[in-house]
């Protein structure tokens, strides 16, 4: 079996987010295509697409928003993504007892003895006259029924029963506002797929394809990384003949679809700046094919990270126009100038134009 080393499968990893050339394909293509965007602090979507997309304008994302194109929810790993209204219909049934999971696993005491259907019909009941809510006003209607769990963890868990979406103006360009949720059948006015009967997976195998497309060659250990999702090895082995198999240098095997890019591993990697909790580190068990160990913190701690030769190599913010970087190791002189370059283009598209300032500190010993 073919062994595909770290610099192969980060070429294969870079291909498929659509970091190794600028993609030119519409917004919602590119959404759809990196199985969603992570997306809890509302603005970081448009730096992950503007640093994959030829010509980015965030004005589409915005009007995508609006128009109920995409969408914002709780699915994978129940942090919110911004995906699109199709795949949040079709994914969110089966991602339901993960996102179940997940709350009990911090509040299983405090919600001991609430029956959960119950409590997700109730909260169906009260959302059902169309008017957005935010999770605490949710859980204070719901309370004087449900008093013991406390406000918190009864609104936690009515975010993961309920099928809801946080409306706009939250996620739109350089807007902010809190979160407002509505059901998700009520916004895009179309009902959520139903669950699939008992033995059958099709979405799991639908998520086992999109995934690999997005980010193979990986480990079934990753692909659950990405997910969440428990039962997904059945997913995979009902559509195992369709796959190739690899092995990385530790021995795991690898599994990918046919026809996906495995671009040659000296394949020229160009900077990119990537976003807080950009999937293309985190959408995997082992994330050792784009950052090193040392630095594997930053991809949970929110920080935003510049890519120098398809790796993890510094951190970055904007302040007052300014894009300033912090090299995690020394950069050469011309891995210096590149980044600069590309730190101006991004305190560009940052300001609409006003700022092409960059800074990088120097770089650590």
């Amino acid at each position: 079996m073919t062994v595909l080393g770290v610099r192969a499968l980060n070429r294969a990893t870079l291909a498929r987010q659509l970091l190794l050339d600028h993609a030119d394909v519409p917004v919602l293509d590119a959404v759809a295509h990196l199985c969603g965007l992570q997306a809890q602090e509302p603005q970081e979507p448009f730096v992950g697409l503007w640093s994959r997309l030829r010509a980015f304008d965030p004005a589409v994302l915005s009007d995508l928003l609006i128009g109920r194109g995409v969408v914002r929810t709780h699915l994978m790993r129940r942090t919110v993504h911004l995906v699109t209204a199709g795949d949040a219909l079709a994914w969110r049934a089966r991602h339901d007892v993960m996102l179940r999971q997940r709350v009990l696993g911090v509040y299983r005491r405090e919600l001991a003895g609430v029956d959960l259907d119950e409590l997700a019909d109730a909260g169906r009941a009260v959302m059902a006259d169309g008017e957005p809510r935010s999770m605490t006003e949710l859980a204070r209607m719901l309370a004087g029924r449900w008093p013991a769990p406390g406000p918190r963890a009864l609104g936690e868990m009515l975010m993961a029963v309920l099928p809801v979406t946080q409306l706009p103006p939250r996620g739109l360009w350089r807007t902010r506002a809190g979160v407002r949720n509505r059901l998700l059948s009520s916004w895009l006015e179309r009902e959520i797929d139903p669950p699939a009967p008992e033995g059958s997976d099709p979405v799991g195998e639908t998520l086992v394809r999109r995934y690999l497309a997005a980010f193979g060659p990986a480990a079934a250990a990753d692909l659950r990384a990405w997910c969440g999702l428990a039962g997904l090895p059945a997913a995979v082995a009902a559509i195992r003949e369709e796959l190739v198999t690899f092995r990385d240098e530790r021995g795991r095997e690898l599994l990918d679809l046919p026809g996906a890019p495995r671009p040659d591993p000296d394949t020229p990697a160009p900077v990119r700046f990537l976003p807080a909790f950009d999937n293309a580190i985190l959408g995997y068990h082992d994330r050792g094919r784009i950052i090193d160990d040392a630095h594997r913190g930053l991809s949970v701690a929110g920080a935003r990270v510049v890519l120098v030769d398809g790796r993890v190599t510094a951190t970055w913010s904007a302040e007052d126009g300014t894009v300033i970087v912090a090299p995690l190791r020394r950069l050469s002189r011309a891995d210096r100038t590149a980044v600069a370059e590309q730190g101006r283009e991004l305190a560009s598209f940052l300001s609409d134009g006003d700022s092409h300032r960059v800074r990088i500190a120097a770089s650590p010993h």
